[in-house]
């Protein structure tokens, strides 16, 4: 469009010269005077827009973003060998993994102590039980799950491994990454694991490689679900004054540090059985403080529970019937105070712009909340898949997983808390059904999240992998044929590592992040294609994206995250390098 605009100017402008000319000027055929008439400038074309420009437009052309949020992956472990990437697994330099002293190299990786497809979890009942007996003497190196142990693919449920806030720090060892095995519960050896051969395989690689795959993409902070679905909406740890400052739950559930209040190395009990080497045993019960939800300045750093149903604690039991089955209950040491610090939730709200957090299972999981005594709490076991038909998955709702429902606005016992939680907490469907359906009928709000169910989340320990990529490339394909999809932009990622090794260190933010590198593609269809994008990006990006998209406050942790790691020489990303911007040109 901008070239045949800078050809039309000039030739209306010679038409006009011509015009003149052939019409003598005005003056009389008899005047031997020759005409004097002075030639048109041409008109000055406008100058190129500048490429911050073009981006700007880019961005301002997203109408709809969707942020769809699976589970405890490292980008290593599904993505290895992504073609693309600046460092593939196969040609990278990595750090042996050394013992509980810090500097001995183990002579072998830890044996996977709980096994390593534990039995009665497997959906596909063709998956072999790989005990803890067969996973010892493994190479101190990375290897390939699947190769190593033939018939466990991506379509099996491994055991599950720690990913708490302290242990990934003194795992990733001040950029290192070789204390993995050391500080592993357990997981043991299996956090060196990865998946092989996934781009004929693995459903969501053929979609990162027809949009763009990040490589260069963090985990929010260091640590769990809890933390990180926390850091995808707020960009902060929440915080319970309380319970620090009550020496009688120290041990239990605040951190004891050998580094002081604001540190992340854990004391160990030197006496406990397997305290000296990871080989002897896992990392389980070797720390003084072993809960450790919470620093002891008050940050809630590990999972604690809503305090408003559905929650992993009980209801509030209520005499009067007024709260009744509505609170989870206070007391229990593991529920966290009603947050009251700003998300995004409050910024988009305050701007006028609608969002929803939809949740699968959450209608099915609020209908489950009711009174104290007929609490029935998650329906899932921990011990078996399928519910005793044998074919019906168990739904496995998650409690830690619903960000919102930590915030004193969602107050289930106020008329606006109520109303909040209709406007904004969605259920999503079992399945996603419900999801799927709004994607369909164009009913998204400009800004949305998914949380997948927890049979679907792909979370190590009692989902796998394959079943819920399949359902995120469901979910994407859905997307695609959206009568919103022409102004959509798209954002699968991790909460976080699931523990599992990835060979690139995080950059040096604050005290609560980046953790280790995760999986992060973005979709849409004025995304680069068939791109990989170096760009450093934490789960925080995707709130920075928002922030710029609606010209929203900048949250306090965006600024300290921004803060933090320019202070140490990293530039973060808004995702906005993602977008093609050659539309925007024309």
């Amino acid at each position: 469009m901008k070239s045949t605009h800078k050809i039309v100017a000039p030739l209306v402008a010679a038409a006009l010269a011509a015009g003149l000319v052939a019409c003598g000027g005005g003056g009389s055929d008899d005047d031997d005077t020759p005409s004097t008439t002075t030639p048109s400038t041409p008109a000055a074309s406008a100058p190129a827009p500048t490429q911050e420009e073009l981006v700007s437009k880019a961005v301002d052309n997203i109408q709809n973003v969707v942020v769809i949020y699976a589970e405890n992956r490292s980008f290593d472990n599904l993505y290895s060998d992504f073609p693309g990437t600046d460092s593939p697994l196969a040609t990278a330099t990595y750090e042996k993994q050394v013992d509980r002293d810090g500097t001995t190299v183990l002579t072998s990786l830890p044996p996977v102590w709980a096994g390593l497809t534990p039995a009665g979890l497997q959906f596909d009942t063709t998956v072999p039980i790989v005990a803890q007996t067969s996973t010892t003497g493994m190479t101190n190196a990375p290897f390939s799950i699947n190769e190593t142990y033939p018939g466990v693919d991506i379509n099996a449920v491994n055991a599950d491994m720690w990913h708490n806030f302290y242990q990934n720090q003194m795992q990733i060892n001040g950029g290192k990454n070789n204390m993995f095995a050391a500080w592993a519960d357990s997981g043991g050896g299996l956090v060196m694991g990865h998946f092989t051969g996934n781009a004929s395989k693995l459903p969501l690689w053929k979609v990162a490689q027809k949009y763009t795959m990040a490589d260069h993409f963090f985990m929010g902070a260091f640590g769990g679900s809890f933390l990180n679905h926390q850091y995808l909406i707020a960009a902060a740890a929440p915080v319970d004054p309380v319970t620090p400052a009550n020496s009688a739950t120290l041990n239990s559930h605040v951190a004891i540090l050998d580094d002081g209040p604001q540190g992340y190395h854990l004391s160990v009990n030197t006496a406990a059985a397997g305290a000296a080497s990871a080989l002897s045993g896992p990392a389980t019960s070797i720390f003084k403080s072993n809960g450790a939800q919470l620093t002891p300045d008050g940050y809630a750093v590990n999972t604690m529970q809503p305090p408003y149903q559905p929650s992993g604690n009980k209801p509030a039991a209520d005499a009067a019937g007024v709260t009744e089955g509505v609170l989870a209950d206070p007391t229990a040491a593991t529920t966290l105070p009603p947050q009251t610090g700003p998300n995004i939730g409050d910024y988009l709200t305050n701007k006028n712009v609608e969002w929803a957090w939809y949740s699968g299972g959450w209608a099915f999981q609020t209908a489950r909340a009711t009174s104290p005594a007929g609490w029935a709490g998650s329906d899932y076991t921990y011990t078996a898949a399928y519910q005793a038909d044998g074919v019906t998955p168990f739904v496995n709702f998650q409690f830690h997983h619903q960000p919102f429902n930590y915030f004193k606005r969602f107050d289930p016992t106020t008329a606006a808390g109520i109303a909040d939680r209709a406007e904004h907490l969605k259920d999503a469907g079992v399945n996603g059904e419900q999801f799927i359906a709004d994607i369909k009928a164009g009913k998204l709000p400009p800004v949305s999240f998914y949380k997948p169910v927890g049979n679907l989340n792909e979370h190590n320990g009692y989902a796998d992998v394959l079943r819920g990529d399949q359902h995120i490339a469901d979910v994407i394909s859905a997307l695609e044929k959206s009568p919103q999809w022409a102004h959509m932009l798209v954002i699968v990622t991790y909460d976080e590592n699931g523990g599992l090794w990835d060979h690139v260190a995080p950059p040096k933010g604050d005290r609560f992040g980046p953790g280790s590198r995760i999986p992060a593609m973005v979709i849409g269809p004025t995304v680069r294609k068939g791109y990989v994008d170096h760009t450093m990006y934490d789960t925080t990006s995707i709130l920075r994206f928002i922030t710029r998209r609606w010209e929203l406050p900048e949250l306090p942790g965006l600024a300290t995250r921004r803060e933090g790691l320019k202070a140490n020489g990293v530039d973060q990303g808004d995702l906005s390098n993602t977008l093609d911007t050659s539309a925007a040109a024309s």
